[in-house]
């Protein structure tokens, strides 16, 4: 009886042993993903890119931090269709683009970085731009607006990024999506998107527009 019991505690103590060797070896497999640090590509095809570190803080409201979960990209106004985008939506269901942009700021600064996202365009076809329609407003988490011709948005094919230099786009440089308005100076980048609305009012004058700053924005070396 003695040996039988001897035998079943050996049994029960190996049993415990291989489990916690199993449970700690790196050969171990589990379902759970671990995610690594992005990191920052600074140079493209034989171009120096500058740093995601090298913007200055210049938003109306300081860096804005958007709930993922919740959010909502809105395209509405003349469009045959109002669309109701969540994050996934857009990142997952449309094609990727990449694109090296300078943004020149009035204050005199630039950077250039390597923009990956989707086009503009893409996105309000999909909600059927209607004939009338000559300008496109955006409108920002923070209370920011802008607004572009809808022609620039076509012929010029502008992305709207979620990503710049291979990281996600941090939340001061405008998670989820920024604008890449090229050949147009900074304050036409807007960040935070939350809403698009198609229009024909050609009048309508953004947060900095209203202010005085010129509505055309247009960068000339």
């Amino acid at each position: 009886m003695y040996g039988k019991k001897s035998l079943f505690v050996g049994i029960l103590l190996l049993l415990v042993v291989i489990t916690d060797i199993l449970v700690n070896s790196r050969f171990w497999v589990n379902d759970e993903t671990v995610s690594l640090e992005s990191v920052e590509i600074r140079e493209y095809k034989g171009q120096r890119l500058d740093s995601v570190g090298d913007f200055r803080e210049n938003s109306i409201k300081g860096p804005q931090h958007i709930d993922i979960e919740s959010y909502e990209l809105v395209i509405t106004g003349l469009v045959n269709n109002a669309v109701v985008y969540t994050y996934e939506d857009v990142v997952n269901n449309s094609r990727h683009y990449e694109k090296v942009v300078t943004l020149h700021c009035v204050e005199g600064w630039e950077v250039t970085i390597l923009w990956e996202g989707i086009l503009l365009k893409d996105l309000l076809e999909e909600a059927g731009i209607d004939p009338s329609s000559k300008v496109v407003i955006f409108y920002a988490y923070d209370g920011y607006s802008t607004s572009l011709p809808l022609d620039y948005i076509i012929d010029n094919d502008i992305l709207m990024a979620y990503k710049m230099n291979g990281v996600v786009l941090p939340p001061e440089r405008g998670f989820p999506f920024q604008l890449v308005a090229e050949s147009k100076f900074g304050y036409k980048w807007i960040k935070w998107i939350t809403s698009i609305e198609l229009s024909d009012d050609v009048n309508f004058r953004g947060y900095w527009e209203s202010r005085g700053f010129s509505h055309e924005a247009d960068w000339e070396p």
